[in-house]
């Protein structure tokens, strides 16, 4: 399994309108499996994820590499999470978490958990981050070599750009 693909679905999850069992359809996106499954309660749960996870994003993008490691310890304690090798596509074992009976909620939570921890084991605690654009404040996964990504979309990037151009033609005299 593709850790930073679960790290990314956790950011998209904390990012996500969640009031309901439609919006969590919604951002299941293509996950058609799991669309049918899902209950207010589980929204309710991943609302409560969204507020647990927003600090963790925002510890990582102020270089708290301590509050990071806390932040998903205290998760993981109170989300055990029960990896199992998946042998579906038998040339190619790799690692999913087990979903046994577990509801909707209960996977994305086992799922996001175990790809920020790989995630920050593998390329570190400060690979979390939170858009730079104003007033925008979604938070990203950070896969760039050198750790430069400062927004959390293309078009957040866009705009902040046209905003300082249009900030430094404003500043010129004449």
């Amino acid at each position: 399994m593709d850790f930073v693909r679960y790290a990314e679905a956790a950011a998209a999850l904390v990012n996500a309108d969640m009031r309901d069992a439609e919006d969590l359809r919604a951002a299941l996106g293509d996950r058609e499996r799991l669309l049918d499954q899902c209950t207010d309660r589980d929204a309710t749960v991943l609302r409560r994820l969204q507020r647990d996870l927003r600090p963790i994003f925002e510890a990582s993008d102020a270089g708290d590499t301590g509050a990071v490691v806390r932040g998903i310890n205290e998760l993981l304690e109170r989300h055990p999470i029960t990896p199992a090798i998946s042998d579906h596509q038998p040339d190619d074992l790799h690692i999913h978490v087990a979903t046994k009976a577990a509801s909707v909620s209960e996977l994305l939570v086992s799922e996001s958990l175990l790809g920020l921890t790989v995630l920050v084991c593998d390329l570190g605690p400060t690979r979390l981050g939170v858009c730079s654009a104003n007033p925008c404040r979604n938070v990203y996964v950070d896969t760039s070599p050198n750790l430069s990504r400062r927004y959390c979309s293309d078009r957040c990037s866009s705009r902040a750009n046209v905003a300082a151009y249009r900030a430094r033609q404003k500043a010129v005299p004449g």
